[in-house]
């Protein structure tokens, strides 16, 4: 049967049919790795033991029945900076390179109930400093769809290997970007949970103000299952308490008519310049596509730009130092600080500039307290807004100008509102760049839709209207990654 761009939902089916089976679908993947992945380099290592665990679940399920969970035999590819108990855990760095914590995330342990299959760890920007996917451990990653391009990031090696079918689903993680990021550069979708849907213990931090991890996929179906597994209280995390105390119990779609979905069309997240004018033509082809599908669009021209909330309110930077130092030390990990991380000169030159700066940043500071401050009054003009339109989400480019080029950097993203807040935000893929002689089917651009606390299944339903719509899902070619 045909295993490109299978989803959850199919490959359930053909197991319960007998079409196919997880260790088919699990060499399936290795093969692809094994042979594609030499260019695009999005793969750090493999799980030696994923062929053997997916063989254990074909064999319980022929014997008897047996059924993991909602994600009985799926591979799933995860970024590298999310502990996985039988596979080192880097960051990106060779600073860490094998060390291994002997412990899974919560969010690994809760795909594993569920029935899930690590497949592989994905690279990343370093220590998810910045938004090109260049690390130390595997150098740069490729974007699929353009291999003179970056996929975006920081968690763009699981965008690439998704979009690559070298797995079905994946985990990243978001401080600012980096989920929605390289969904947008790679045709996926991707979301940023609301801060306490999601646990953060066991991910190498950059911000525990900001950080948070959630799925990226080729599907929003196969998004929506991923998140409701990985979504819960954990008491390691205490922010997740809210989570369990707020979150709709409602199912994706179960309640929501397309029609009465209003979104407010955010203009000053639109780029002005002649690099945006392709995207500023997707997206508006976009939602016009979504106006006769009868939601409605509310215009908000408000005078603000994402560049300048990120330069007032993002605390990344200033929380690095110290959050990562704990980090180090509660782990056990081979370095014990920044410090001698910098000391060591084990890691990619593409982040010296920000380990230094970090180095001088600090919590106890005037200008991180100020900052806090702003974010607070972000959340609360945030949620006026919704109630004064009656708005169920944002709407906007995830980024203003298409993915940048191999050794470029990247600009103009609008992830930061989700970000500073901790309101959920969902990317979803709209269309493409046209083609040229590198990008065959053009570059992929992405829209941001931003929600309010926990109304996860409200995007993730508006996600499936669009997907439903416009069909916007198409697999890259392989010409060139050989």
């Amino acid at each position: 049967m045909q295993l490109l761009e299978l989803s959850i939902s199919d490959f359930h089916q053909a197991l319960r049919d007998s079409r196919l089976s997880a260790a088919e679908l699990v060499s399936f993947y290795l093969e692809r790795i094994a042979r594609l992945d030499g260019k695009l380099r999005s793969v750090i290592c493999v799980n030696p033991n994923a062929l053997a665990q997916a063989q254990k679940l074909d064999e319980s399920f022929k014997e008897n029945g047996y059924w993991a969970g909602p994600l009985h035999g799926v591979p799933v590819l995860v970024k590298d900076n999310i502990e996985t108990a039988e596979l080192p855990t880097t960051g990106g760095s060779l600073s860490l390179e094998g060390f291994e914590s002997g412990r899974d995330a919560p969010i690994i342990s809760r795909l594993r109930a569920a029935g899930a299959i690590i497949l592989a760890k994905t690279n990343l920007h370093e220590f998810a400093i910045w938004g090109e996917t260049i690390s130390s451990i595997k150098g740069q990653t490729l974007n699929p769809y353009d291999l003179n391009r970056t996929p975006g990031g920081s968690s763009g090696g699981t965008g690439a290997a998704v979009a690559a079918n070298f797995g079905m689903v994946g985990l990243g993680t978001d401080t600012v970007n980096s989920i929605r990021s390289p969904a947008s550069a790679c045709n996926l979708f991707g979301l940023r949970p609301s801060m306490g849907s999601v646990s953060r213990t066991g991910i190498i931090p950059y911000s525990l103000r900001q950080d948070t991890a959630g799925p990226i996929t080729r599907t929003a179906a196969d998004l929506a299952l991923v998140q409701s597994v990985i979504a819960g209280f954990e008491p390691l995390d205490a922010v997740t308490a809210w989570g369990q105390l707020l979150r709709s119990r409602k199912e994706p779609g179960s309640s929501l008519e397309f029609k009465d979905v209003r979104l407010g069309v955010l203009r000053g997240f639109f780029g002005s310049g002649e690099g945006s004018t392709e995207v500023n033509r997707i997206v508006k082809t976009a939602l016009e596509g979504i106006g006769r599908a009868r939601a409605k669009l509310v215009e908000l021209d408000l005078p603000f730009s994402s560049q300048h909330i990120l330069e007032r309110t993002s605390v990344h930077l200033h929380e690095f130092q110290e959050h990562l130092n704990a980090y180090l030390m509660e782990s056990g990990a081979p370095v014990a600080s920044l410090e001698a991380i910098i000391e060591s000169g084990k890691y990619s030159p593409s982040i010296h500039e920000n380990l230094l700066k970090a180095r001088n940043l600090s919590t106890r500071s005037t200008d991180y307290q100020e900052m806090i401050f702003r974010q607070e009054g972000l959340r609360q003009w945030l949620a006026e807004l919704y109630a004064a339109y009656e708005l169920d989400a944002l709407v906007f480019p995830h980024q203003q100008v298409p993915v940048c080029p191999v050794g470029w950097a990247q600009s103009l993203r609008n992830g930061v509102l989700a970000s500073v807040t901790g309101f959920p935000s969902l990317c979803v893929p709209v269309g493409f760049t046209e083609p040229s002689s590198s990008a065959p089917l053009g570059i992929p651009v992405g829209m941001e839709l931003l929600g309010y606390p926990f109304n996860e299944p409200i995007l993730i339903s508006i996600a499936e209207e669009i997907e439903q719509e416009f069909q916007p899902r198409k697999a890259p070619l392989e010409q060139g990654w050989l």
